[in-house]
């Protein structure tokens, strides 16, 4: 997906910029994109076993490799329930 819906503004109106990194194989990885697709979100993700280069961005912005991860504006936010817990929060129906 190339640009996010309308339904991740932040504060000023601005549409956020969001990246979920993860695998394939992760469990925790798992439920946020089962919490995703049973609430019809969609967001850019990032496979980083599927692209190593992926993995260095994530270290780069985050520090370190864990997945998964949500990219909020440029802002690391890791742990399953935490992005789940975000979403929740943030996404407007």
């Amino acid at each position: 997906m190339d640009k996010l819906d309308s339904r991740f503004r932040g504060n000023d109106k601005n549409m956020l910029q969001l990246t979920l990194y993860h695998f394939m194989g992760c469990p925790y990885c798992q439920r946020v994109r089962d919490f995703l697709s049973k609430e019809g979100i969609s967001v850019p993700m990032k496979d980083t076993h599927e692209n190593p280069a992926y993995r260095d961005e994530l270290i780069k912005i985050g520090g370190k490799p864990q997945v998964p991860c949500l990219i909020i504006d440029g802002k690391a936010l890791y742990e399953s329930l935490d992005i789940i817990e975000w979403f929740k929060k943030n996404y407007k129906k």
